[in-house]
């Protein structure tokens, strides 16, 4: 069963996290055959697609420093009060989040607009339930001693980026522009952590 979000929670949800992230929830149906049950979902009781307001399973991520924050502040469980048990997962990157969502195992994850919009391609079974619209936070980041000082210098380089984020998105966009494509890179598909530990010992440029 996928989770359904209450007007009750969804309204918490309103007042604390959703203004300031991306937010996407797991929705019955949609031409997905996905009945795996998270800790959110109900069991038999509530029926098909209700979500027991009992537990609240919502990820967590580095690269979305505002989710530190309302985690720290435990922002979600003063919102809800007693009555709901709040679990927070760490998702490495916004294809992390959506396969949480797609799993069950997250009633709630915060994901970029273009990993959710190709989760939603791919038959997904999720739905946004906030948008937190600002500048591009994605950047290309090289060494300090590289000599890499534009995007058409890439070509043949070794690059780390997770496909189904947004900056794989960002790289793939900024290669087009410098007349390249992801094929003229080695491409290191690591999450967003160990692309940097591999840019930090040189293992892509």
């Amino acid at each position: 069963m996928t989770p359904r979000i209450s007007r009750r929670t969804a309204t918490a949800l309103g007042l604390t996290a959703v203004a300031g992230m991306g937010l996407a929830a797991c929705v019955p149906g949609e031409g997905s055959e996905n009945t795996a049950a998270g800790s959110g979902s109900s069991g038999g009781e509530g029926g098909a697609g209700k979500w027991s307001t009992g537990s609240l399973t919502i990820d967590w991520a580095t690269y979305n420093p505002l989710s530190l924050v309302i985690r720290d502040q435990q922002l979600i469980e003063t919102a809800l009060g007693d009555s709901v048990t709040v679990e927070w997962v760490q998702s490495a990157g916004s294809n992390k989040a959506n396969e949480f969502l797609r799993s069950g195992s997250a009633d709630i994850a915060s994901t970029a607009g273009s990993a959710a919009l190709l989760a939603r391609a791919n038959n997904s079974p999720i739905k946004v339930i906030g948008i937190y619209s600002q500048p591009e936070w994605a950047a290309l980041v090289v060494g300090k001693d590289s000599d890499i000082t534009g995007p058409a210098d890439l070509a043949g380089r070794a690059v780390a980026a997770t496909p189904g984020t947004d900056p794989y998105f960002f790289l793939v966009q900024t290669l087009a522009e410098a007349g390249l494509s992801i094929d003229d890179v080695e491409l290191q598909p690591l999450q967003h952590a160990d692309g940097r530990s591999a840019l930090e010992g040189g293992s892509v440029e």
